[in-house]
């Protein structure tokens, strides 16, 4: 689970309650119904205008679940298992990474196509049709949430001039006025909630893990193929520091000194 995207999403909500409290007002000041409706379900159906009934459950839903279980890989940590595969490998020869334990299941299945005796072109096109594959769904996700987050904001300055004009068309009544005042303001702070602190944390997010875990298991593909063609496994360490920052890498090779 990735701590940063709840701890985020809920600790926007929480500085928002706690500086309704420091100006002395009660929460329940700023719940409405009406722009509840305008702001979310305004915002809902038009980002599902975009997609169809099958697309955007997966998109919406889906999105949410990739955001919170996001799970970063240390190119560094990767690197040292990718060289004790290919150390294996080389040892005992492709049986032998049958007995090799793996926890992530991309680099997993790609260790078991190496010990089925798959050749190189076929674990190529077979694992980068999977990263392709990966990514478009994470995509879509994200782009999904970025447009909620645009979305949002916008509903909320619809809302904002129904608030208005409902003002308008009651200024012969004072008591109307202050109900119309409110919708306008809370549904352009509703929108401003949905927009910051909801939607786009969770859309930026994805959109990083869309990129890293393309990047990440790239990185396992190239290995895989190196080790499949009976490469060293220096040369496939050296191959692989490609993936790593510059800064990085002279970390990377003093802790392999080290070891």
């Amino acid at each position: 689970m990735d701590l940063g995207t709840v701890l985020g999403v809920v600790g926007g909500f929480g500085v928002l309650y706690g500086a309704v409290l420091l100006e002395g007002s009660s929460i329940g000041m700023f719940m409405n119904l009406l722009a509840t409706v305008v702001v979310f379900g305004g915002a809902t159906t038009v980002v599902l205008g975009r997609y169809t009934l099958k697309t955007f459950p997966q998109a919406f839903f889906g999105g949410i679940k990739d955001a919170i279980l996001y799970k970063s890989h240390n190119a560094i940590d990767l690197l040292d298992e990718l060289t004790e595969i290919a150390e294996v490998a080389r040892k005992q020869g492709p049986l032998g990474l049958e007995k090799v334990e793996i926890h992530e299941p991309f680099l997993k299945r790609a260790v078991q196509m190496i010990a089925d005796g798959y050749s190189a072109e076929t674990i190529q096109h077979v694992l980068e049709r999977e990263r392709d594959l990966q990514y478009e769904r994470l995509h879509m996700a994200h782009t999904c949430w970025a447009k909620y987050a645009e979305a949002g904001p916008g509903m909320g300055m619809i809302g904002t001039i129904i608030g208005l004009v409902s003002l308008f068309a009651h200024m012969s009544d004072p008591k109307q006025i202050g109900p119309a005042m409110s919708i306008a303001l809370l549904t352009t702070l509703y929108g401003a909630v949905v927009g910051n602190v909801i939607a786009g944390p969770i859309g930026d997010k994805l959109g990083n893990r869309a990129a890293h875990d393309a990047e990440i298991q790239s990185m396992i593909i190239d290995a895989v193929i190196l080790i499949r063609e009976n490469k060293s496994p220096k040369q496939v360490r050296e191959e692989l520091l490609a993936y790593l920052p510059l800064k990085h890498r002279k970390s990377a090779e003093a802790e392999k000194e080290a070891a």
